[in-house]
């Protein structure tokens, strides 16, 4: 089940949350929506569940408009953030609470819910309440309780925000494997580019109503359309450049240039370079140039890398490098020492947005 939703607008008063989006979700895909709050990301997703209904625009299911459908008639799948599980019905009435309301044979509820019990390796519940489950056991039976009449589409709405670090990476890979057996085409509304790039098939990246990318994770993160999907997707140091002849200064005398993947300015003048933070290296020397001086403020080992944040006090930027572990070890930094800082890499973009 192909769903498409074209030109849709959507305006709360004075206040446009989509402004003309068009979104393509193939069949049996799994496409995240990523966005920082207030980008759209989930009025869209109750648009194409039927919960809202658009001022302008058309969603289709396959080749069937359903834009003024009622969301009882479109078969869809509704996964919410804060479980929304019965607290006075057992796991078991839970998940069968979708299929009685669908007057299925009590015969086949039972047989549907624990199958989708031993799915989610939670049959032992089956007699308990809400109240006994942690989070990750919740939002795996709310999951299961969506899938449970067998809809034609899963919708999922922020559904790991409310649980913590460790709980939400079992959980996404868990999905990743849950939605690899069964095929149902599903959209996860998602602010974390961690969480979206870890389960998508593709990834739709909004701002203020507006669809800024679409792509695969890989093709977003490595080909970012413009300088608000590069700043949002993880971690960036942003430092002011002064485009002359196709070169990239940084400095006010141009004392380093910055070796670029992309030139989005026709003209000299002024721009924003973006450097990820694993596309700059420390060195104790200025051997070979092109370096910036900085003292190290901080470091924080982070797994197999180690995030070190140092101040260039000649040009007023605190800059932020990670360095894979056995880099870090080699040099054997400490901090408030001065070291030497070179890009490897950068991107440039108009200075055209704020988050």
């Amino acid at each position: 089940m192909s769903i498409t939703a074209t030109d849709i607008t959507k305006r709360f008063g004075r206040f446009t949350a989509l402004d003309g989006v068009s979104v393509e979700c193939p069949s049996g895909s799994l496409v995240a929506l990523l966005g920082p709050s207030g980008s759209g990301k989930t009025t869209l997703l109750r648009i194409i569940s039927g919960l809202e209904t658009p001022d302008g625009g058309t969603v289709h299911y396959r080749d069937d408009d359903i834009t003024h459908r009622s969301a009882r008639d479109r078969h869809v799948g509704f996964v919410f953030q804060h479980y929304a599980l019965f607290r006075h019905m057992t796991v078991f009435e839970n998940v069968a609470f979708g299929l009685r309301v669908r007057k299925w044979p009590e015969a086949k509820v039972r047989d549907r819910v624990r199958e989708l019990l031993q799915l989610v390796r939670l049959e032992e519940k089956a007699n308990s309440y809400p109240a006994a489950l942690s989070g990750g056991q919740k939002q795996r039976i709310a999951l299961v309780r969506a899938l449970a009449p067998q809809p034609q589409v899963l919708l999922l709405d922020e559904p790991f925000g409310a649980l913590d670090a460790k709980v939400r990476t079992e959980l996404r890979h868990w999905l990743r494997r849950f939605h690899d057996e069964f095929h149902v085409t599903s959209i996860f509304v998602t602010h974390d580019q961690e969480e979206a790039f870890g389960v998508a098939d593709k990834v739709v990246v909004m701002n203020e109503g507006r669809v800024e990318q679409v792509g695969t994770p890989i093709e977003v993160y490595e080909h970012p359309a413009n300088a608000f999907v590069m700043d949002f997707l993880g971690n960036v140091n942003k430092l002011p450049v002064r485009v002359e002849n196709g070169r990239v200064l940084f400095g006010e005398k141009g004392e380093v240039e910055l070796p670029t993947r992309m030139l989005a300015p026709k003209e000299n003048g002024h721009a924003d370079a973006y450097i990820r933070p694993h596309e700059l290296d420390i060195s104790r020397s200025a051997e070979g140039g092109n370096c910036v001086l900085g003292e190290v403020v901080h470091i924080n080992p982070a797994g197999s890398v180690v995030k070190v944040r140092l101040l260039a006090e000649d040009f007023g930027l605190m800059l932020n490098v990670d360095l894979p572990i056995e880099r870090y070890r080699q040099l054997g930094l400490q901090s408030r020492e001065s070291v030497y800082v070179t890009p490897k890499a950068a991107k440039i973009f108009e200075p055209d947005y704020a988050i």
